[in-house]
């Protein structure tokens, strides 16, 4: 199985390929379900779309959990950027009064 790792701050985020996994198990067990099935046809085809909407379900309920995930690590990276950003201005900021009063010195 192929892991691929993300190093965010702190936080090491997994990526594996589940949601692949689940639609093979979906494929497979609704194969299986028909060769093996005790009931009739009407009945079979009747727990068949039971079990697609299940797995319609799962898979919106995945991908809203995936947008979420998204946007928190979305609004991490704004946050993390903007303390970047202020303390690079600081830096900045206090090279600044260092050159003005090294000047300052050497004029005097």
């Amino acid at each position: 199985m192929a892991r691929r790792y993300a190093r965010e701050g702190d936080l090491i985020v997994e990526d594996d390929n589940k949601l692949g996994y689940f639609f093979l198990g979906l494929g497979l067990g609704a194969a299986l379900g028909v060769l093996f099935a005790p009931q009739s046809g009407e009945e079979t085809r009747r727990l068949l779309k039971d079990k697609a909407e299940e797995g319609v379900d799962i898979l919106k309920r995945r991908t809203a959990d995936l947008q979420e995930t998204a946007a928190e690590a979305l609004e991490r990276g704004k946050q993390t950027l903007q303390r970047r950003k202020e303390t690079l201005a600081a830096a900045v900021q206090a090279g600044r009064e260092a050159y003005r009063e090294a000047a300052a010195s050497e004029n005097d």
